[in-house]
């Protein structure tokens, strides 16, 4: 095998890749054994036809397919490691020869590592971390528990309450007329939850077990009912039941009881100890988004779009692996939210831009400050994630790939490298909130300014962008002309 490459404009190059044409014919040998026992010829027992008489009856290249993708699948890779470069893209493939007797030549056009101009980076401005952890935020979290490790009563002396848990007989009617999905029974419902659209919960505080009485409310103008959209309803409630949270009383029996200490000073301690630490890595986070991002504005790379696209399918990737996990395919999710992938990718594209950019500076950071990843710390690493997974050590280590490895160093030395552009930050005061005083809107409603899309939050900026290299599409297809194409 053989490889040259080609570079193009914008970060772009065709690798040109021969493969011999006795490799050709020792997988064209492979797909007939593969494929033999599928055939049928007359006069010969299925799977004993002879190759020869196989190809003659249709056609020389009916291993073709089978053979080159194959050799694809095969080469591609060993091609990428000979040359050198940084492939940061899934290639497009195309089949230039595919004779048998000749060398099989294919091209792959691919993105490569561009080229970052690094700019200011120590000593970017980034607000002081707010660390306080006040007394209202610890007794906060201690109702939290308190919450949880509450028991719940019946309750039959009173009306409901904020709080409540209701077991509930409901249906709504708009105009007088019941509307479909309006109805349920013992349906359970927690006071205050938000469960319901706004002003539905509220009005049921005050009702009585067993008494029938109205709920008013007005759907909300966006509501996903295009029927119901800014509707008024009236829903016929009756509570058939209450039951209210009963808290445990704050005390050092109930501090034995939620954690390791025996009073409740001990346990107010730690709370607050466990909230300074979640604000601390939370504040640093937040911090180190921000750094990145001064960073990546200060400098200057141009990403091919090939790159792009490959990180944006990995996103969605990464998502219908997540679907999976909860017991839902990708199709599934399709039908019910009315999307389709390639909306799905052209949504994730600056999602996809922002964590290549991310990644392209700290790796040039790296690079500027001599930052690597001694022997020792990527030890460390591999225990932590074998401890995780519940392996032998050594054992992990034989599962993972020369390839593999050289990735996760690579990523230690990325969060080296953010971890270096946090601790060199200037710290400048927060700044103060404007006060809002506009004054009364006058415009009227189709002039009115749309609400912001919320900006979908980058993943952690230290994932590798380039890993989202796919394996070669299969084809067997012949170069396509430009009036073709």
């Amino acid at each position: 095998m053989s490889v040259t490459v080609e570079k193009l404009e914008k970060s772009m190059a065709k690798l040109k890749i021969e493969v011999s044409a006795e490799q050709l014919e020792k997988a064209i040998q492979k797909a007939y054994d593969k494929n033999k026992n599928k055939i049928q010829i007359p006069g010969f027992r299925k799977g004993k036809a002879p190759r020869k008489m196989i190809e003659q009856m249709y056609g020389k290249g009916v291993f073709y397919e089978d053979a080159a993708n194959e050799l694809i699948e095969e080469e591609y890779p060993k091609a990428v490691e000979e040359c050198g470069e940084e492939v940061v893209s899934s290639p497009k493939i195309d089949v230039e020869q595919l004779e048998a007797g000749k060398d099989f030549i294919f091209t792959a056009e691919v993105a490569l590592k561009p080229p970052v101009k690094l700019g200011k980076y120590k000593g970017v401005e980034a607000e002081k971390m707010d660390l306080e952890v006040s007394d209202d935020d610890v007794d906060a979290e201690i109702e939290k528990q308190r919450n949880t490790n509450a028991r719940t009563i019946e309750v039959t002396d009173r009306s409901v309450q904020d709080g409540d848990i209701v077991t509930l007989d409901f249906e709504g009617f708009v105009d007088g007329v019941a509307f479909e999905g309006g109805k349920g029974t013992d349906y359970p419902l927690t006071i205050g939850s938000g469960a319901f659209i706004p002003g539905f919960e509220e009005q049921l505080v005050g009702f009585e077990i067993g008494k029938e009485g109205d709920v008013n409310v007005k759907f909300p103008e966006d509501y996903q009912a295009e029927n119901l959209a800014g509707k008024d309803a009236t829903f016929k409630c009756t509570v058939k039941a209450i039951k209210a949270k009963e808290l445990p009383e704050l005390n050092d029996e109930f501090a034995s009881d939620v954690s390791d200490f025996d009073t409740l000073k001990e346990y107010k301690e730690d709370v607050k100890n466990k909230l300074v630490e979640k604000k601390t890595n939370e504040e640093k986070a937040k911090r180190e988004d921000a750094v990145v991002k001064a960073v990546i504005e200060d400098s200057e790379m141009e990403l091919p779009e090939a790159m792009v696209e490959t990180q944006a399918r990995q996103i969605v990737n990464d998502f219908a692996q997540r679907l999976q996990m909860q017991g839902m395919n990708m199709d599934q999710y399709l039908q019910y939210t009315g999307n389709t992938v390639d909306k799905m990718l052209e949504q994730v594209k600056p999602q996809a831009i922002e964590r290549i950019q991310a990644r392209l500076v700290l790796e040039e950071v790296a690079k500027a400050e001599n930052i690597t990843v001694s022997d020792e710390e990527f030890e460390d690493e591999l225990k932590k994630m074998a401890e995780q997974y519940r392996m032998e050590l050594d054992k992990l280590k034989e599962l993972m790939s020369e390839s593999e490895q050289k990735t996760m160093r690579s990523d230690l030395a990325v969060q080296k490298a953010a971890d270096f552009l946090v601790e060199n930050v200037k710290e400048v005061a927060k700044k103060a909130a404007k006060k809002t005083t506009a004054k009364k809107a006058t415009k009227s409603e189709d002039e009115a300014e749309e609400k912001p899309v919320k900006k979908t939050a980058a993943k952690k900026t230290t994932k590798k962008a380039d890993d989202a290299e796919e394996k070669p599409k299969k084809t067997t297809r012949k170069k396509k002309t430009d009036e073709e194409a």
